[in-house]
């Protein structure tokens, strides 16, 4: 009986160089290619950043505790677990120095991940067991397809599904307490500046 020889698992040094600008990942020691954003995707990306960045702190921030907020920065959180988060952020009181280097080898307290058909399956699989194994307190998965955000709190099991809202809706989420978040603003719905209402329309 033939046996297979034991797939060598990949780090950091397998990523392909002539390649750099494209967005790879390491997933259980395996290199993957994440997907091509859609408009979608960038939109939602963008405005949860924007929503985590009003927590900042420091010049110009407001959060009672501060974090320091990445786009799209590639976090190494084992020798074969590279990810690179849509939206990734470090609470300043346990990391009072910004992060820096690559990749960054602290791990975040806070990622947000926003589903294509493509990557699904990874962000909700493998990859969120790792950040769990690793101490990552909250992640947020946001579903473009369905408009829904998904919040997710560590437990000592797996992660406690905190929260589940609609583009509809308008809500302080965990992490990030004090200020509401409207949903719809994820998928492309607009808000009065007075207000925070949505004004309506999907941006697609």
């Amino acid at each position: 009986m033939s046996v297979e020889p034991m797939r060598r698992l990949a780090t950091v040094l397998d990523l392909p160089v002539e390649d750099e600008r494209r967005p790879y990942e390491i997933v259980a020691g395996m290199i993957v290619e994440k997907a091509s954003p859609t408009f979608e995707h960038g939109e939602a990306q963008g405005a949860a950043a924007a929503h985590a960045r009003r927590f900042g702190g420091g010049p110009g921030g407001g959060g009672p505790v501060g974090w320091w907020i990445a786009v799209e920065v590639d976090v190494e959180l084992e020798p074969h677990e590279l990810y690179r988060p849509d939206v990734a952020g470090w609470r300043r009181d346990r990391t009072p120095e910004r992060p820096a280097g690559w990749p960054v080898r602290i791990r975040p307290d806070w990622v947000c991940e926003i589903l294509s058909p493509s990557t699904a399956a990874r962000d909700l699989g493998p990859k969120l067991r790792t950040y769990h194994h690793h101490g990552v307190e909250h992640v947020w998965i946001v579903d473009p397809e369905h408009r829904t955000l998904t919040v997710y709190r560590h437990g000592n099991e797996g992660y406690v599904v905190a929260r589940v809202a609609g583009a509809d809706e308008v809500m302080v989420v965990e992490p990030f307490d004090g200020l509401p978040l409207q949903v719809g603003v994820l998928f492309g719905v607009e808000e009065d500046a007075p207000t925070g209402h949505p004004r309506g329309g999907t941006g697609r």
